[in-house]
């Protein structure tokens, strides 16, 4: 959620007064100089802020523009961030950041864009430039961790990034020390030495200590700065400081508490009230702590706090904002639940009235939840509501909702309707309709609170109706229930007014995802094709990146998996583009075109894109399709034998998956099962079809069609290995023969649902039941119409490798003519060209065989069949539309990929293999 932009933030701290130089640590960060990135990290209470605003104060100079930036979570959404970033800029160097600032502007937010002219133009600044970017790890997340990669790898020479956190950023650390010289300044470098601490202890406070008892402040605090100021100003006025010093020991939490008691003791009433009321706040201003503590004279105090060192630090040059140092902050807020309990939910509340009454309704709703005043609490959340939907802030939302009493949400029928769609997201289907009947009724009681709440809220409340339909229509679809399904979606869309894009989407969406469930692909296609550019002229482009994943697997289960690439990748391109929360639909369309690539027999490709994949994952909930990363990597880790591994991604993707928007047309345990067949623990799998009770002889609809063609893989199997379904022989044959009719009863619907892609499997299927039975001409009719049925022949290189050597058998026997169908005969040769390495080149030749399967594309495939003509290369890039240097481009690639380095060559490797 935005907020109103502060000044402050943009400030550079003044040096304190009671600054120890450190000339050491100065020199460290000038050899800054010579890389892209600074990295100071240590805990809080180490004088990272300290030491910065000194180094840029004693090093000023007329060669240098330095750019000073205090985070807060406030940034931690992209957008946010790099307005910051952009704006600090152009106040360090004015025309910086001009072009970026305008981008920011005019949503939706393309980050790349941004960075891009950002970077070009401090290109075109003629001196150094430093940006400091303190308190980092508030903002640090996966999607401004992509964002800074992007900006820290492109920066001119000149521009240097000082970033000071807590802990290590999510960036690439390790490859930027042995690429960049990253210079990194740590705990370790930023405590206190010996001589450091005799400096401060007397020089600065004043306090005259002997050099034993120097030495054992320093011993005992290990140079922790924190501890050795809050030390010095209990030494203040105290007769016995020998004693102090004996009786202090350690440099633990316990330490610091003691530290500060001592210290407040000494203050007056007022200055000690003022000090805990105030705690509650991450930033301090005048007016704000007049409306929390109810006195004036806020910004006085503030002042005269600073001047008594009292840990209040400056983020303004003009003493309007202030913040207390976090460790004295705790200890604060420690005193006033311990005395003052009674008192934190008012002074909250005062907050979230000053925050709200000013703008900040991010600060607004938690100051109100931590006050308890949970029906205001309700109404900000429900003005946040769309503008979270829209950027897919679940994560907020929810945490908001999970922060509320259930009887403030129960008032209000938009936060019942997220509170269910909330409990759907974690697997409780059960828990779903009991919320989505509380709004309704709401809705017809007229109880919401939203009714008198302008703007968003009145918008929620408008189109919740139809929002209400749509979350039936996915309880529906999470339980496998089709009718339902599409009954409560075209519900939606009845309710839904024309202008409503987003709720027209997603009930056009579920009306797709009802048909495709139902096995109608070609209905679906057309449904939910429209349901993608609903979202989109409703704005909300990271539904539309994500629901493309969906359209292109249809596109698949349709025999198109040319089209499937082509969707996924333009998207990818528009997501990438955009950059911040988009990323997230990225990595979603990296998995999808991983197993693309995977099926059409590019493992390398399909590697790089789980890779791409792979921080989002890691990092955190890619949206509700995150399980779907580790399927892909099972089935990438299966092809480099890594069966172990396979079965570990498979089982971790199990227990990520949760029923509910998309029909589960590819169940895990089925696809365990299936991999189980390929390693030979033909048990195992046997087991997984007992439990699920699929059997030939059943019938469950398109649902269950992945299941059943895993069944018929595991007869297969079994019949290969002697073991049969049954001991008795002749039951064994019967269960195949009943595969078989299964197999052609799926066909029938298959065929004339037009699911290309399931006719290619079904087929090729028989064609492997008919060889163990041993008919082998009724296996080898089955193999061409398999090649033949395959739209893009292609995309289904490891549909066929998959199965093993019988297929790779079959096939062999095809591309020599064996199915007399001149097609399927060179599609076979091609995929038995894949599936057995290339003979070796003869000594002296210059020609190689490919290291890897790795198919030509489309293009490159046109670029080969104009090879095998009589143009020239200008000729051919002219026919193509394309310049000469693509032209070579693409040659070269399909040299690499062929394994050869002449034209002539080519054309004779690709007529070996089919391609011609």
């Amino acid at each position: 959620m935005d907020r109103p932009f502060l000044a402050t933030k943009l400030y550079v701290p003044a040096p304190r007064r009671s600054f120890v130089a450190r000339p050491r640590l100065r020199e460290k960060l000038r050899t800054g100089a010579d890389s892209g990135l600074t990295l100071v990290s240590a805990p809080a209470g180490f004088g990272k802020t300290a030491l910065l605003a000194d180094w840029i104060a004693t090093t000023a100079g007329n060669d240098r523009s330095v750019a000073w930036l205090s985070l807060d979570a406030g940034e931690s959404e992209p957008a946010a961030l790099w307005g910051y970033v952009a704006t600090s800029l152009q106040a360090a160097v004015p025309g910086v950041g001009r072009t970026a600032l305008e981008l920011l502007a005019s949503p939706p937010l393309a980050t790349e864009l941004v960075l891009t002219a950002l970077v070009n133009d401090l290109s075109a600044v003629p001196h150094d430039v430093w940006l400091v970017l303190d308190d980092y790890h508030t903002v640090d997340n996966p999607e401004t961790g992509a964002g800074m990669t992007y900006f820290l790898e492109h920066l001119p020479q000149h521009v240097h990034v000082v970033v000071s956190t807590r802990s290590d950023p999510a960036l690439p650390l390790s490859r930027w020390r042995v690429k960049r010289g990253l210079v990194e300044i740590r705990a370790a470098d930023l405590r206190f030495t010996p001589e450091e601490a005799a400096a401060y202890l007397n020089d600065v406070a004043g306090l005259e200590l002997a050099a034993a008892q120097v030495s054992t402040l320093e011993q005992r605090t290990e140079g922790w700065i924190a501890a050795l100021q809050l030390a010095a100003l209990s030494l203040r006025d105290r007769a016995d400081a020998a004693g102090f010093v004996e009786r202090f020991a350690g440099d633990d939490r316990y330490v610091v508490d003691y530290l500060v008691d001592e210290v407040l003791e000494h203050q007056p009433d007022d200055v000690r009230s003022f000090l805990q009321h105030t705690a509650i706040l991450d930033r301090l201003t005048g007016p704000l702590c007049d409306a929390v503590t109810g006195h004036g004279g806020g910004s006085a105090m503030l002042v005269n706090l600073e001047r008594a060192n009292l840990f209040v630090i400056p983020l303004d040059d003009q003493r309007e904002w202030y913040r207390y140092h976090h460790l004295f902050a705790d200890v604060l807020r420690g005193r006033l639940f311990s005395e003052e309990p009674g008192q934190i939910p008012p002074l909250h509340q005062r907050a979230s009235g000053w925050y709200e009454a000013h703008g900040h309704e991010a600060d607004a709703v938690r100051h109100a939840l931590a006050g308890q005043d949970f029906d205001r609490a309700a109404q900000l959340v429900e003005l946040a509501v769309p503008g979270l939907r829209r950027n897919r802030q679940d994560a907020v939302l929810f945490g908001w909702l999970r922060a509320l009493p259930e009887a403030a949400i129960r008032r209000s029928p938009v936060l019942s309707v997220f509170f269910g769609a909330m409990l759907m997201a974690s697997g409780d289907l059960a828990g779903v309709e009991p919320w989505l009947s509380t709004a309704e009724r709401g809705l017809t009681e007229g109880a919401a609170p939203a009714g008198s709440v302008p703007g968003p809220g009145n918008q929620e409340i408008r189109t919740l109706p139809a929002t209400i339909a749509t979350y039936r229509a996915s309880l529906a679809q999470a339980r496998g229930d089709a009718e339902g399904t599409a009954a409560y979606a075209r519900q939606a869309l009845d309710l839904a007014r024309p202008e409503d894009h987003l709720a027209r989407g997603a009930a056009a969406g579920f009306l797709g995802l009802a048909a495709w469930a139902d096995g109608d692909v070609q209905g679906a296609l057309g449904t939910f094709t429209q349901a993608v550019a609903s979202l989109h002229a409703a704005g909300n482009l990271l539904d539309e990146f994500s629901s493309t994943v969906i359209l292109a697997d249809m596109w698949l289960a349709a025999g198109r998996p040319g089209e499937a690439r082509r969707l996924c990748e333009n998207a990818l391109q528009q997501a990438n583009r955009r950059g911040g929360s988009m990323l997230r639909a990225g990595a979603e369309l990296h998995v999808a075109l991983s197993e693309i690539s995977r099926q059409s027999g590019n493992g390398n490709e399909a590697r790089r894109h789980l890779d791409a994949a792979a921080v989002f994952v890691e990092r955190g909930p890619m949206t509700e399709s995150r399980y779907r990363w580790f399927v892909a990597k099972a089935l990438v880790a299966q092809d480099e034998d890594d069966r172990d591994g396979a079965i570990s991604h498979l089982e971790q993707a199990e227990q990520l998956y949760r029923p509910g928007f998309f029909p589960d047309v590819r169940p895990v345990p089925a696809v365990k099962a299936r991999m189980w067949v390929r390693q030979g623990k033909l048990s195992e799998a046997a087991g997984w079809a007992r439990e699920h009770g699929i059997t030939v002889t059943g019938d469950g609809g398109y649902l269950k069609e992945y299941s059943h063609l895993t069944l018929v893989r595991l007869l297969i199997a079994q019949q290969l290995a002697g073991a049969g379904a049954t001991e008795d022989a002749g039951a064994a044959e019967g269960a195949v023969e009943d595969a078989l009719g299964l197999l052609d009863r799926m066909a029938a619907g298959a065929t004339q649902a037009a699911r290309a892609g399931s006719v290619v499997e079904i087929a090729m299927l028989r064609a492997l039941l008919h060889a163990v039975l041993g008919n082998r001409r009724q296996a080898q009719e089955a193999l061409a119409a398999a090649l033949a049925a395959a739209p893009e022949p292609d995309g289904y290189v490891r549909l066929f490798l998959d199965e093993g050597p019988l297929m790779v058998e079959l096939l062999r026997e095809a591309a020599q003519g064996a199915t007399h169908d001149g097609v399927a005969a060179a599609r076979a040769q091609r995929l038995f060209g894949l599936a057995a390495p290339p003979p070796t080149a003869p000594a002296g030749s210059r020609d190689h065989p490919p290291s890897d399967v790795d198919p030509l594309s489309e293009r490159e495939l046109q670029v080969l069949r104009l090879l095998d003509s009589e143009l020239n290369g200008p000729e051919i890039a002219r026919a193509l539309f394309i310049s000469h240097n693509t032209l070579r481009t693409h040659t070269k690639h399909i040299f690499t990929k062929l394994g050869v380095t002449s034209r002539r060559a080519a054309v004779s490797r690709a007529r070996d293999r089919g391609l011609l």
